[in-house]
Formats: C-alpha cells, sequence, structure tokens
C-alpha cells in the first residue's frame, strides 16, 4: 500500500500523539501518509482519493467518522482502540506498529459493513455505519412518526422517536432499547420504536431491499440524529426515507472472522 490517511480522535489525549508517531514510522513501510482530525470530515474527504488504507485513532465513534468520510470510495479501515467498548477497533495501541506491516503487505481479510443511506425530503442525503434516529429534541414529550414501509403504512408510532439500525448499529443504541443483535455482516435493517405509548415496543427485522419512511407530527421540536453525530433540527411534517445505502464500509481485520462471537460477551457484561 502506497497511500494512508490516519483520522484521529481529536479530544482523547493518547490519539494525535499516536498518530504523529504513526505518521513517522509508516514511510518506512514505503507509504506515504496524510494526518487529520477525524471531526474534521470535510477535509477528510478530500484527501480520501487514491488512499488505500485508513488508520482510525480512537473509539467506534472515530470509525464511524471514518466511515463516512470515505464514502463513496469504501477505503478499507483499520481501527486502533484508545476508546470503549471497540466493536469496531482492530488493534490496540501498543499491537499497532507490530501488527501493521502486515496488513500493508496485504495480509487479513476485508469485513464489509451495511450502511443506511437516509434522504430529508427535498434537503440532504446523507449516509450512517451504526443508524438513524427520528427523535424528540429538548422538550420531554413523545412525538409521533407515520411509519411506512414500502409503501405500506405500518403504524403512528406516539414514542420518544424511532430508531433504524443497521446490523453494526444493533449492538449500540438500538440494543439499549431492547433491539436484537444482528451478525455484523448481516444486511437486514433494524426498525425499533423508542418507548412507545402505547407500549408496543417490539423491534422488527425488515428485508435489506426495505424502505421505510417516516414522517413526524409534533407541536414542539424533534430531531435527527446520523450516528448520533450528526444532528438537524426537524418541522412537523418532514419526512425521512430510509433505506441500505448504495455504498458499504469496509475494514481490514487481523482477527479471525469468528472474533465476533468470541468477544461479544466480554464487551456487552460489565466485569
Amino acid at each position: 500500500m502506497k497511500r494512508v490517511g490516519i483520522l484521529y480522535h481529536p479530544k482523547i489525549a493518547a490519539a494525535r500523539p499516536l498518530a504523529e508517531e504513526l505518521t513517522g514510522f509508516l514511510p518506512s513501510l514505503d507509504a506515504s501518509v496524510w494526518l487529520c482530525s477525524a471531526w474534521d470530515e470535510e477535509r477528510a474527504r478530500a484527501q480520501v482519493e487514491g488512499t488505500e488504507l485508513i488508520l482510525s485513532v480512537g473509539g467506534d465513534g472515530t470509525i464511524l467518522r471514518a466511515a463516512r468520510a470515505v464514502v463513496p470510495l469504501s477505503v478499507p479501515i483499520v481501527g486502533i482502540k484508545l476508546g470503549g467498548l471497540g466493536f469496531l477497533t482492530e488493534l490496540s495501541a501498543e499491537e499497532a506498529r507490530d501488527r501493521l506491516p502486515a496488513l500493508l503487505k496485504g495480509e487479513g481479510w476485508i469485513d464489509e459493513r451495511a450502511m443506511l443511506q437516509a434522504e430529508l425530503t427535498g434537503k440532504e442525503t446523507f449516509h450512517a455505519l451504526n443508524d438513524v434516529v427520528l427523535g424528540r429534541g429538548a422538550i420531554s414529550r413523545v412525538i409521533y412518526v407515520e411509519t411506512t414501509i414500502d409503501g405500506t403504512p405500518l403504524t403512528t408510532y406516539k414514542a420518544d422517536g424511532v430508531i433504524i439500525a443497521t446490523a453494526t448499529g444493533s449492538t449500540g443504541y438500538s440494543l439499549a432499547d431492547g433491539g436484537p443483535i444482528l451478525y455484523p455482516q448481516a444486511r437486514e435493517i433494524i426498525l425499533n420504536p423508542i418507548c412507545p405509548h402505547p407500549a408496543f415496543t417490539n423491534a422488527l427485522v425488515l428485508l435489506p431491499t426495505a424502505v421505510v419512511e417516516l414522517r413526524v407530527r409534533t407541536d414542539h421540536q424533534a430531531m435527527l440524529s446520523i450516528d448520533g453525530q450528526i444532528d438537524l433540527a426537524l418541522e412537523s411534517g418532514d419526512t425521512i426515507k430510509v433505506s441500505l445505502s448504495p455504498y458499504v464500509a469496509r475494514f481490514l481485520r487481523a482477527q479471525p472472522p469468528t472474533f465476533f462471537y468470541s468477544t461479544l460477551m466480554e464487551r456487552l457484561v460489565p466485569k
């Protein structure tokens, strides 16, 4: 690999020093390197063309930003863990120098993950690796979410909101709301209401081809959240159309394909 990008979390104290250390180390492996804060997605996106590998230095949140920054090119990502749970990260900070030479030589395998595409009608289109959430704003009152699947009305949720999640996002907010865990490479879509009333609390698992439309009705503020990192205020009547993205996130893995099962309990069960 000749061109490597390094994205780091700007608010984790150890992230930039490690990123700078790797920036000095990688040229010894015949790789050119560019460095950028993961929070500056526009600047990162401008440098992605021609990049063959992204190193994400931080936690899972840093990887979410990296995955959006490389759309539509789907450059493989290696996550170096400095954060908490680390469902998506691959290497510890201590392992990075020892393991990266083999990965840059082509060892490992590609873990391909589905992403979501969310279209805010008449406005913007977003891509998310974890989830798209239509929820209430700062005022603690329910909102009404008219929900349609493939053009067929499902229900109007009276709730704090609705989560639409990928398999990757199934271990995040959706899980905290009682949703199922999907195998990481699954392409099914989770539709999960947040604290609905009357209480039909069950999440639905939808086909990969499903198109979900959410129309919000509220007398106060509602919000659209993309991966918990991009937030937009919504007005009553706004509609969001969510489906699988035509793009995927790709991760270069050194761990065996069964690593998800072997690490699931230790990441979810407090010690």
